[in-house]
C-alpha cells in the first residue's frame, strides 16, 4: 500500500495545492484525449511524474494490483458478443482502462510526496468553513485507516492460508474473508475513534502554512496547460 515517504525530491518540496491543481489537470486532459496519440503523450507525463517523487511505475502498479484485474477484465466483457468479439468494442474500453490506470499513477505520486496534514491543508484551503473542515478530517481519516484495513486483509488472508481455507469451496473463503475484514474494519474504526478522543479531535486544528515557491511555477503552468489541453 503506498504512503507518504518523507524524502528530499522535487515533489516533495511541491506546495499540495499545486499537486493537487496538477491532478485535476491531468484528469480533465485525460478524459478529453482518449485518442491513442492523447494516451500516449499523457503516459510520458505520468512517467515524468512518477520520476519527478521518486516512485517507480513497477511500485505503483503493484500498489494498485488489486485494480488491474477489473481493468483488464472490462475490455474483455465489453467485447463479448452474441456473434462474437467486437475487437473494437473492446479496444475502445481498453483505452478508457488505460486512462484510469495513467490517473492512478499520478495520484500514487502525489500520495507518496504528500504528508495527511498538508493534504488535508490544501483541501481545507480550497473549501472554506465547515464543508472544507469536514473533507479534509475525511481525507485525513481515510489516509491513515486505509493502510491499516489493508494491512489487516493481508494477514486475515494469510492466517486463512495457514489453516488450509485454501482447501474450502470459493464462496466460502469469501464469505470468511468478508465477515472477518468487516469485523477488523469495525475494530479499527473505534480504535480511531479513541485515539481521536484522546487527542483532542478539533474541527479546526493548526495546520501547516502553505505556501507557493518558485518551484511551484513550472507545475502550475502545466496544470493550467493540461486544462487548456481539455478544452480545446
Amino acid at each position: 500500500m503506498l504512503s507518504y515517504v518523507p524524502e528530499d525530491s522535487l515533489a516533495h518540496r511541491l506546495d499540495p495545492r499545486t499537486k493537487l491543481a496538477v491532478q485535476i489537470g491531468f484528469v480533465a486532459a485525460a478524459f478529453a484525449h482518449t485518442t491513442p496519440a492523447g494516451l500516449a503523450v499523457l503516459t510520458v507525463l505520468a512517467l515524468c511524474v512518477l520520476a519527478i517523487a521518486r516512485l517507480s511505475a513497477l511500485r505503483a502498479l503493484y500498489a494498485y494490483r488489486f485494480a488491474l484485474p477489473v481493468l483488464l477484465v472490462g475490455p474483455l466483457i465489453e467485447g463479448v458478443t452474441l456473434s462474437g468479439f467486437a475487437f473494437d468494442r473492446a479496444f475502445g474500453t481498453g483505452l478508457a482502462s488505460y486512462r484510469v490506470l495513467l490517473i492512478l499513477l499520478v495520484s500514487a505520486a502525489y500520495v507518496r510526496s504528500t504528508p495527511v496534514r498538508e493534504s488535508r491543508a490544501a483541501i481545507q484551503w480550497a473549501v472554506p468553513g465547515k464543508p472544507g473542515a469536514f473533507l479534509g478530517m475525511g481525507t485525513a481519516v481515510v489516509f491513515r485507516l486505509l493502510p491499516l484495513l489493508i494491512a489487516d486483509l493481508k494477514r486475515v488472508r494469510e492466517a486463512m492460508a495457514v489453516r488450509l481455507a485454501g482447501e474450502r469451496p470459493v464462496h466460502e473463503r469469501m464469505a470468511l474473508l468478508a465477515v472477518t475484514g468487516v469485523n477488523r474494519a469495525l475494530s479499527r474504526a473505534e480504535s480511531v475513534s479513541l485515539a481521536l478522543r484522546a487527542r483532542c479531535f478539533a474541527w479546526n486544528p493548526t495546520l501547516p502554512r502553505l505556501a507557493f515557491s518558485r518551484a511551484d511555477l513550472p507545475a502550475l503552468a502545466l496544470a493550467a496547460g493540461l486544462g487548456l489541453a481539455a478544452l480545446y
